[in-house]
């Protein structure tokens, strides 16, 4: 169940999205992130198929260009990204994916990415490889999403940096070699178990041959965005509705270089709450507006650093819980048509995790 401070942040953020949404311009694209269709067993990762009946005729009523994944990465890569462009992925390749989500693709004609772990397949409650070769007959593209399915961050006792580095080499190029074996392809797209990275994992999955590679973290895909560390807005649980797709189809990327820290990882215990230092370019956005939102918490306050304009720094007002957190920077355009929206994953490897990757 949602806290009472967690519902307040969510309704505050509609509120204000839904007044100011715009639609979304070229040079970005909103993509989203899916589970499991109809199965209300797992409400967390979980979308009700009239709602996500309800999104996809909204994306046909107003005109969106759905394009696959490998489609948007190739806009990307030669700045060609068009207006009102957007895309439908799939984690893990659960069985209600083929029995409730994709024959509503195919009553809307939309195209989708489904990333599969191949050491599930054919698992009660998964595809076989016999329903993925139909799906990708049927013109859906299919990425990798590893084979075990693990945390690719997290270390084995004693695991040497080297051995730690083959190992999780050696799981995603066993999953590239099942696909290859059973669907005759070579995927070129990677989505990271759980939405978590590293430097050292997009290393990693850059020198395994991919071309670009996606995490949970919600955002909105700009032109110039790093290739291996793409935002996907999650569509589950409390967030799988028809107001928050239309809120997020409306968001525009914020202008905004981290500064600090470099990497998502936390550390020691004194690093928890993080310290996030950005600049933001001030003639997009109304920076009187700017807001942080952290998950379960109260807004912390964002402090401009002195004699540095457009620099920024902010941390939450107390310790992240759980292993996987956020902060979610906001902010109106200085226009005052549309909302900007950047999320800072963080990730505490040594918790347990949690479902939904």
């Amino acid at each position: 169940m949602m806290s009472n401070s967690l519902l307040k942040t969510a309704g505050i953020l509609l509120l204000l999205f839904l007044f100011f949404a715009d639609i979304a311009s070229a040079g970005q694209a909103n993509v989203f992130v899916y589970h499991r269709f109809g199965d209300s067993r797992y409400p967390s990762t979980n979308v009700d198929l009239s709602v996500f009946e309800a999104q996809l005729r909204y994306l046909q009523e107003h005109q969106f260009q759905v394009l696959t994944l490998g489609e948007i990465v190739r806009h990307m890569e030669q700045n060609t990204l068009p207006e009102k462009c957007m895309a439908i992925s799939i984690d893990d390749a659960y069985a209600s994916f083929m029995s409730g989500g994709f024959p509503l693709l195919q009553k809307y004609g939309m195209p989708a990415t489904l990333f599969v772990s191949s050491g599930t397949v054919g698992s009660p409650g998964y595809l076989s490889w016999n329903e993925l070769k139909q799906l990708q007959e049927a013109g859906i593209e299919i990425g990798n999403h590893s084979h075990a399915h693990p945390f690719l961050l997290n270390r084995l006792a004693d695991e040497t940096e080297a051995h730690w580095r083959e190992r999780v080499r050696g799981d995603i190029r066993k999953a590239q070699d099942l696909l290859t074996e059973h669907l005759g392809i070579t995927p070129t797209l990677f989505a990271y178990p759980y939405g978590e990275y590293d430097p050292q994992v997009r290393d990693v999955v850059r020198e395994i041959g991919f071309t670009a590679a996606f995490g949970q973290q919600s955002g909105v895909i700009s032109s110039g965005a790093d290739l291996f560390t793409l935002a996907r807005f999650p569509m589950g649980g409390a967030y799988a509705t028809l107001d928050g797709f239309r809120e997020k189809l409306a968001m525009k990327p914020l202008p905004i270089e981290v500064l600090s820290p470099w990497t998502p990882v936390l550390g020691p215990a004194e690093s928890n709450p993080p310290l996030l230092v950005f600049n933001i370019d001030p003639n997009v956005v109304d920076l009187r507006q700017l807001r942080c939102f952290v998950p379960g918490q109260e807004s912390p306050p964002i402090r401009a650093v002195v004699d540095q304009p457009g620099r920024f720094e902010v941390r939450a007002e107390a310790p992240l819980s759980g292993r996987r957190s956020k902060y979610t920077l906001t902010a109106p355009g200085r226009d005052g048509r549309g909302w900007y929206w950047f999320s800072q994953l963080w990730i505490r490897p040594n918790q347990v995790g949690d479902e939904g990757g």
